[in-house]
């Protein structure tokens, strides 16, 4: 039997499992596994500035792929830099697998050299277990085989997300024999999901069939199983509209006659007048969070006196966690909602139309498209974020995949900008990491290489890591990065300037008090990415022109977009405004506000709460 280094055996089972990328940033744990991905003509190494940017690139790539992405990184520094990006894959049910170098196993405890080790000996690891699904700390290299096949297929599996194998650096460099792997030649590289009890589907058929006003509300769950054409299927045969969190952002198409919008704190007023007065509402793959139920206030966006919930989902954990359903069930989403429309055609084979309804949806997308016009279409400089949103639906293709940061780019993409084709909008939902597009595109635009993959990103997000930059330049990965720059934190601006009247600590200045911003045009030069900084809303169409032809000629290109801090309008509820206002309070998830006499009275959820 022959024998074979533990670095080159990992690298020949990624190899097996036909990963392309390990993503990533050396340190001395790790190089013997480097050793091992030098020679290898199947897996690349995508070398980055930061572990960050590698985790986040990572978290890029498994969205399109729907596979675990591989990231690894160096200990003390290098976990702790990987951890926000790995958390944000944690939190939006993204499959990754993250191989983390550590100390030599013979050395733990005696502080070699960065060494994590307050409160235990050997634990560094655990410094990620928070935010992964499993953690293994290899002690025995002949353990890694069972733990490779466990890691990915836990990373894959019920609810997808990242695990951890912490590797002793030592273990990279011992000779064990080939086959100790002979199980992971025969181990399934694919897991079958469920669907839901046959049971189940059929009393949740006979919900809707029989409710007067249901409504379909879709969460990200539906993307992440690729259950888009089911969902359509089941709206379009009972004529129920569907309503979308922000990570259900393209589960159909947003100009679908049935789609009514986002909800929450930056949902839609029409969509709210459907969602709260529901008498039944099936949720997909959401977990009713906070920013999409409007903080949860009742009759806001939801109202469980007037709506029995119903509720699928993967994971267990998330029926009933923040409404009570009347039918909660476990299961695939893409599986489950064929089964629900079989049995719905047992009980109405004819199916349900309402015309009224979807004339109702009609006008009121209509109705909200022409109150935007005039501000979408103005010219004044610094842009208009509505300005920047039309130029860029005008110039990029359909099909084209863009990952948005937080800000105007992200809540008011969510809520403006039509995204038709399912899967092509990528969105930092649960974590709401500020940096998440401009990384998150390396990664995107190596799943789609054939693709225009950009990113709406504000200069507050895209300043948080720009060596996205210098990754892009040498690996050859020729995305996108439109930096929509407000000279602030503009989303915390416009919320501390609501409450307080101020905006310290918010907006970007010198010490002089004037307004100050990098031109990360130049910066992108200086890295090398062609770039160009608009100076006049005219300019910008064309600007993104040629962005498109350089996606088509295999280069990175960096468009900067000066842009006036216009607030996202925001018809639902956020608690934290209440918080923070002096005149009103919340008392177990209601509002209770002050009459003209000073007066404490009763909520009136009549009309949605506006932030102030």
């Amino acid at each position: 039997m022959s024998k074979k280094l533990v670095s080159d055996l990992m690298v020949d089972y990624l190899e097996r499992r036909d990963v392309k990328y390990v993503f990533g940033l050396c340190g001395h744990t790790v190089i013997g596994m480097l050793d091992a991905l030098s020679r290898s003509k199947k897996v690349k190494y995508i070398s980055n500035r930061h572990e960050s940017v590698a985790s986040t690139a990572a978290d890029g790539y498994a969205r399109l792929t729907h596979k675990a992405s591989v990231v690894m990184c160096h200990l003390g520094p290098g976990i702790t830099n990987v951890l926000t990006g790995v958390a944000n894959a944690s939190f939006d049910s993204i499959p990754m697998v993250v191989i983390a170098g550590d100390v030599p196993s013979y050395y733990f405890g005696r502080d070699p050299h960065q060494e994590v080790n307050m409160h235990g000996d050997g634990t560094q690891y655990r410094l990620l277990e928070p935010v992964v699904k499993r953690a293994w700390r290899i002690d025995d290299p002949e353990s890694l085989p069972y733990i490779m096949d466990k890691a990915f297929r836990l990373a894959e599996s019920g609810r997808p997300g990242p695990v951890l194998i912490d590797m002793p650096m030592d273990m990279f460099s011992y000779k064990i024999e080939e086959d100790l792997w002979a199980r992971t030649y025969k181990d399934s590289h694919v897991t079958w999901k469920p669907g839901i009890d046959p049971e189940a589907a059929k009393a949740i058929a006979k919900k809707l069939v029989e409710a007067k006003n249901p409504v379909l509300h879709a969460g990200g769950g539906i993307l992440l199983a690729q259950a888009s054409d089911e969902l359509a299927a089941l709206a379009e045969f009972l004529d129920i509209p569907v309503s979308r969190t922000l990570m259900g952002q393209g589960c159909i198409s947003d100009t679908h006659p049935l789609m009514i919008g986002q909800t929450g704190f930056w949902g839609l007023e029409f969509t709210h007048s459907l969602t709260k007065n529901a008498d039944v509402i099936l949720g997909l793959g959401t977990r009713f969070a906070e920013a999409d139920s409007s903080s949860w206030y009742q009759g806001v966006t939801f109202d469980p006196d007037k709506t029995t919930f119903l509720q699928i989902d993967i994971d267990p954990y998330q029926i009933g966690k923040n409404y009570p359903v009347e039918i909660g069930a476990v299961g695939d989403l893409k599986i489950a909602l064929k089964q629900i429309l079989d049995e719905v055609k047992q009980i109405c084979p004819n199916g349900i139309d309402r015309p009224e309804l979807r004339a109702e949806i009609a006008k009121a997308k209509a109705d909200f498209k022409k109150s935007n016009e005039a501000i979408s279409n103005d010219n004044r400089f610094p842009m208009t974020p509505q300005r920047i949103l039309k130029d860029v639906k005008e110039a990029i293709p359909e099909d084209s995949v863009i990952f948005t940061d937080v800000g105007w780019n992200k809540n008011g993409v969510a809520q403006q900008f039509d995204i038709t084709i399912p899967g092509t909008i990528h969105h930092s939902s649960g974590l709401a990491t500020m940096g998440f597009g401009a990384s998150a595109v390396l990664g995107g635009k190596l799943a789609c290489p054939d693709k225009m993959v950009l990113t709406l990103t504000g200069d507050g997000g895209f300043g948080v890591n720009p060596t996205c930059l210098a990754t892009a330049v040498e690996q050859g990965i020729a995305c996108t990065w439109v930096v929509m720059n407000n000279s602030a934190f503009g989303t915390i601006a416009g919320l501390e300037n609501a409450n307080y009247g101020t905006t310290f600590g918010t907006k970007f200045k010198t010490a002089a008090g004037e307004t100050y911003s990098p031109c990360w045009a130049d910066v992108a030069k200086a890295y090398g990415v062609d770039a160009v900084r608009v100076s006049s809303a005219e300019e910008f169409l064309p600007a993104m022109k040629k962005a498109v032809e350089m996606n088509k000629a295999g280069k990175p290109f960096l468009v900067e977009a000066p842009m006036e801090n216009i607030v996202v309008p925001t018809p639902g509820c956020w608690n934290i405004n209440d918080i923070y206002s002096p005149n009103e309070f919340v008392s177990d998830g209601k509002l209770i506000e002050k009459d003209k006499e000073g007066n404490w009275i009763a909520p009136d959820h009549s009309h949605s709460h506006k932030s102030k």
